[in-house]
């Protein structure tokens, strides 16, 4: 990716998580519901007994508010959460103050290339819905394996599956994931109005177009490509993982149809240095 639009990319995402923070765990309601979070901390929990001779040192990139953060803090991990937001790594701040006091969590605002971490400094490196904000993402994975210690676990999560660009077949199942995804937009739309009306706030404007850069048919976040970089990096072992994300905060009738005729739309990585 040429530098300038590599650029333009940081500064779209910085713009738009400046907006977002206030909102984040409010409209984002595929990450932020019952069925998502306990998935993540089965995950996470899974990904623990894995790592060997863990001294619990992990680095949360694109941190965010803190979805991993927290959960690694409380699995016992000293955690340095990096974000490219100020405004991300403030109400991080806020929301774990405690464990900042305790020197059990560090807080780095910045973008990767600006990140100067010793080699193999971590047991494990989260990366959860991030990879498709990055201008070059398998550079980043390339760093983060630099950050890796040996034996180490690099999770990465909440990209689209390789089936998600592809039409379901027969056409009923094309036609059932149409529903579906009519169905999340409807649903998530309406439910954010009541929240933020709740709380005496609008809905804002949000503008996806750059920020979420490899979110696109024509050029998307590509795991075949992933996985020859974990091969550069001669892991010893790496799996993806897919399934569906559940997308909404409350029962969806549609979703359990979906997942029963349609491929996974979201995968995860857990790859193993």
């Amino acid at each position: 990716m040429k530098e300038n639009l590599g650029d333009k990319v940081h500064e779209a995402n910085i713009r738009l998580h400046q907006i977002e923070a206030e909102y984040y765990e409010l409209i984002h309601l595929e990450q932020f519901n019952r069925i998502e979070q306990e998935r993540i901390i089965a995950t996470l929990k899974r990904i623990d007994k894995l790592l060997q001779g863990n001294s619990k040192k992990a680095l949360d990139f694109g941190a965010g508010t803190g979805n991993l953060t927290g959960k690694l803090l409380l699995l016992g991990y000293d955690v340095t959460a990096v974000d490219i937001a100020q405004e991300m790594c403030e109400a991080m701040e806020k929301k774990y103050r405690d464990f900042l006091k305790l020197n059990k969590l560090k807080i780095i605002n910045s973008k990767i290339e600006d990140l100067d971490f010793r080699k193999e400094e971590f047991d494990l490196i989260t990366c959860y819905s991030v990879l498709h904000h990055l201008p070059d993402y398998l550079d980043v994975i390339r760093k983060l394996s630099f950050f890796l210690r040996k034996n180490g676990i690099i999770y990465l999560d909440h990209e689209a599956s390789p089936f998600f660009w592809q039409d379901p077949k027969p056409i009923c199942a094309r036609m059932i994931k149409y529903v579906y995804s009519k169905s999340v937009g409807f649903y998530n739309y309406h439910l954010n109005k009541k929240i933020l009306n709740w709380r005496g706030m609008e809905i804002p404007s949000f503008d996806y177009s750059l920020s979420d850069f490899w979110c696109k048919e024509t050029h998307h976040v590509e795991h075949e490509k992933i996985k020859k970089v974990f091969e550069e990096e001669r892991f010893a072992y790496y799996i993806r993982e897919d399934y569906h994300l559940n997308q909404t905060k409350f029962f969806n009738q549609f979703f359990w149809v979906y997942r029963h005729v349609c491929k996974p739309d979201t995968s995860l990585w857990i790859a193993k240095k």
